[in-house]
């Protein structure tokens, strides 16, 4: 299987091969053969500004309204490079790389660090190729899961860090009570505060009653670091 019939079979259109070829050509290629006269880097710039802006369109669309630093922590886990390592082994990019022989040697095929790179070059050359709609294409491919369960992605448990950092210099545990509930039934928002010996430490809203929790922890937390 080449590119092109992974690009056919997703009906993804394409114009520049040689751009979409540029995308798989690493560095160390380049240094041994005289087939590419640029390697990947341009376009893992490229891409990497198209996947900023694309995946903060998606949060921002989010069922949920996100708060900016939600977004902004979300958008960390969904392009960091494990996650981008990720994609590119799920659409097989990785087969596809043009690599020098001693980086294939040395395991770059599955180098996390090379093929991150790659999926952001890709995506890339796919957006200067055939527009946002390919990229688009894609990116549902590989992050519409995640998107849809954006607890899945072990964003930072404040609860947690809350009781480790009380726990640190005593044996106290904290305590959780809702205080409100607004809203429609059928789309509430919950307040909760977080105690340590009946003294409040935090406070923290959120469409669920777990987030709120967590909102409040990430109160108290910040209040008690500082």
């Amino acid at each position: 299987m080449t590119v092109w019939n992974l690009l056919d079979k997703l009906n993804i259109p394409y114009h520049n091969e040689d751009l979409i070829l540029n995308a798989f050509v690493h560095s160390s290629y380049v240094n041994e053969q005289n087939k590419f006269l640029e390697d990947n880097e341009r376009l893992e710039f490229m891409g990497d500004a198209v996947l900023q802006i694309c995946v903060s369109e998606r949060l921002f669309k989010n069922k949920v309204p996100l708060s900016e630093g939600d977004m902004t922590l979300y958008r960390a886990k969904l392009v960091c490079e494990e996650a981008l390592a990720s994609y590119s082994l799920k659409l097989g990019l990785n087969e596809y790389l043009m690599l020098g022989l001693g980086e294939e040697r040395n395991g770059g095929r599955q180098r996390p660090s090379i093929i991150a790179d790659l999926f952001e070059s890709f995506i890339g050359a796919l957006y200067l190729d055939s527009g946002m709609s390919s990229v688009n294409i894609i990116l549902d491919i590989v992050m519409n899961k995640a998107l849809n369960d954006l607890d899945s992605l072990g964003i930072t448990d404040y609860k947690t860090k809350l009781q480790e950092y009380i726990q640190a210099d005593s044996r106290k545990s904290v305590s959780y009570e809702v205080i409100n509930v607004t809203g429609p039934s059928n789309a509430p928002e919950f307040e909760v505060v977080v105690k340590l010996d009946q003294l409040v430490f935090g406070i923290g809203k959120g469409l669920s009653k777990k987030k709120a929790e967590q909102m409040a922890a990430k109160d108290a937390f910040e209040k008690l670091v500082k």
